[in-house]
């Protein structure tokens, strides 16, 4: 078994998430998706830090991605933070989708 070098650079923490998209279209074709998934690690950014998230929505007749920066980590107690997420999907199928969430909360059990 092989042993990392002592200079290997040391990981981050990530977030979890799940959402849904806002709607999108009218009548019929009215409709919206849900993704999930586990965001970048930390890349820091002034005081604070981001993470970047890239993840497929859920599949209709067509599905969109989502490669979006999460806003700064905002402190909701105990040492633990969320981020706040608002961006649009990819244009498919004619159209995008506004989205707006925050991840859940790093080490939900540590």
């Amino acid at each position: 078994m092989s042993r990392e070098p002592s200079n290997q650079r040391v990981q981050t923490h990530v977030h979890e998430f799940e959402a849904s998209t806002k709607l999108a279209e009218e009548g019929d074709d009215r409709h919206n998706h849900r993704f999930a998934g586990v965001t970048s690690e930390v890349i820091p950014k002034g005081n604070s830090h981001v993470h970047v998230i890239f993840v497929n929505t859920d599949f209709l007749d067509h599905h969109h991605e989502v490669a979006i920066e999460t806003g700064p980590a905002i402190p909701i107690g105990d040492g633990k933070h969320v981020h706040f997420v608002k961006g649009t999907t990819t244009l498919d199928d004619e159209h995008v989708h506004n989205l707006e969430f925050t991840t859940l909360i790093q080490k939900p059990l540590v």
